[in-house]
């Protein structure tokens, strides 16, 4: 992990070096805040959550404490983010049944409660809203906005009137800072006799069904992820290391407007390319090898997530190539049947995984004859949103809104071969958009692109 790290600090030196001089350029061009949607879109989520539960709510914002790291960007918890658009930290929300005064609720039916304003912590950190700025119910679409201090005496009124509330509750396999743990606890401590219930999952099927806003915004980033593709694919040679093409790719990123990555980077040279997850990215690119690029900008919140897989020399092997062309093939049928109704899950008679797996088990064998399924070893997609593996029931049927990946994958580590094509696609009444069509996907068309990066346009 401390090498991991490292190597992580050097790709973000490189790149912040490269936008620096990049501003430097662009010094006379007006740099816009982070992009959210309208306050009416968030009031209308807050209002269709609301409708759907028959108990207060209560959601916590992340303190900002979450990462101790000089380096650590804050980024909002994605199901507060989704139902307020607020990104600062230390704040909570409250929602209450509309039928919450005919049981002596004297209180308003929303509240976005926020720390008080501390103005020596602004001088290192910078301003922050406070509950008390003039003009704060205008932006941050809430009539009512109390300290957060405040919530302790409501949520002892509605413990006088309600026996249950959704919040977040924690999970068996809830990783890091525990969040969902804590702010559970401090509620039953406050309101012991409350019953908590989780609202995760009636939110996460609201996040699935992507907004219009959510949609444009998800497209930058895959817009700038795109680019960052195609920057690599020109760059990448024999005599690189993978983390100077990591380096690359985020320098695309920020210089665009992306606030972070949307994942630690995935650059894997031979053998590094059948580790999935792999992001060391320590090894010397060599002649022969194959690259497995899989790195995703995430702008204003919203998450790309992209693989391509190229040739360290420009050319494909004949093997690499029946490999690659064999992961296209079941790409493509899968979206051949991607639509309304498609499932990205492992069973059922509309499986998209199943789709995939079996184009990959009926072409090629490895070296001993044995069928490629064996090498395909994780699943098919997910949906991508304010998380790269977003919120929501995996196995629900898609729906129009909705924005998953496309990844079917081959590793063959005797063979030092990995290859995945990750795609973007965006589900329409119909069938689907190929979000990331701009970004070749065939074996003749990244070696061209790498040709004409080496030797210029080719006729």
């Amino acid at each position: 992990m401390r090498e991991a790290m490292r190597i992580w600090r050097a790709i973000r030196a490189i790149a912040v070096s490269g936008v620096a001089v990049m501003l430097l350029a662009m010094i006379a061009v007006p740099l816009f805040a982070r992009e959210r949607e309208p306050n009416n879109v968030y009031a209308e989520r807050r209002a269709n959550l609301a409708g759907q539960l028959n108990a207060p709510v209560v959601l916590f914002g992340y303190t900002g404490r979450e990462n101790s790291s000089p380096s650590y960007v804050f980024l909002q918890e994605p199901n507060f983010y989704y139902l307020t658009g607020h990104n600062e930290e230390g704040a909570a929300l409250l929602l209450v049944p509309s039928g919450a005064a005919a049981k002596g609720w004297q209180g308003p039916t929303e509240i976005l409660f926020l720390p008080p304003r501390n103005p020596e912590e602004e001088k290192w950190n910078g301003p922050r809203m406070g509950p008390a700025d003039p003009d704060v119910q205008k932006k941050t679409g809430f009539a009512d906005v109390q300290v957060f201090s405040n919530l302790k005496t409501r949520l002892a009124e509605l413990a006088q009137t309600y026996d249950e509330i959704w919040t977040l509750t924690p999970h068996s396999d809830d990783t890091g800072y525990p969040h969902a743990r804590e702010w559970s606890a401090w509620i039953t401590q406050l309101a012991p006799g409350l019953v908590l219930h989780d609202a995760a999952p009636a939110i996460g099927a609201m996040r699935q069904i992507k907004s219009a806003g959510e949609i444009a915004l998800l497209t930058k980033a895959i817009d700038l992820s795109v680019d960052a593709q195609l920057a690599a694919m020109r760059m990448v040679r024999a005599g690189l290391y993978e983390y100077q093409v990591a380096a690359r790719m985020v320098e695309i990123h920020d210089a665009g407007g992306c606030e972070t990555e949307a994942y630690a980077p995935i650059v894997g040279t031979g053998l590094h390319s059948t580790v999935l997850h792999f992001n060391e990215l320590d090894a010397l690119i060599q002649d022969g090898d194959v690259v497995l690029m899989d790195v995703g900008g995430q702008y204003s919140g919203y998450t790309a997530d992209i693989t391509r897989t190229v040739p360290a020399n420009g050319h494909f092997t004949a093997r690499q190539r029946e490999i690659y062309d064999i992961v296209l093939g079941a790409q493509n049928a899968v979206l051949a049947a991607m639509k309304p109704g498609a499932t990205l899950g492992r069973q059922g008679p509309n499986s998209l995984f199943k789709i995939a797996y079996d184009y990959i088990n009926t072409h090629g064998t490895d070296r001993e004859g044995r069928n490629l399924g064996r090498y395909f070893i994780h699943g098919l997609g997910h949906h991508i949103g304010l998380e790269v593996h977003d919120a929501g029931d995996a196995n629900r049927p898609l729906e129009p809104g909705m924005v998953v990946t496309d990844e079917p994958g081959i590793y063959i580590p005797e063979e030092k071969i990995g290859v995945r094509i990750e795609d973007d696609v965006l589900i329409t009444p119909t069938g689907y958009k190929l979000l990331t069509a701009r970004l070749p996907r065939t074996a003749d068309e990244i070696e061209k692109i790498m040709a004409e990066a080496k030797f210029g346009p080719q006729r």
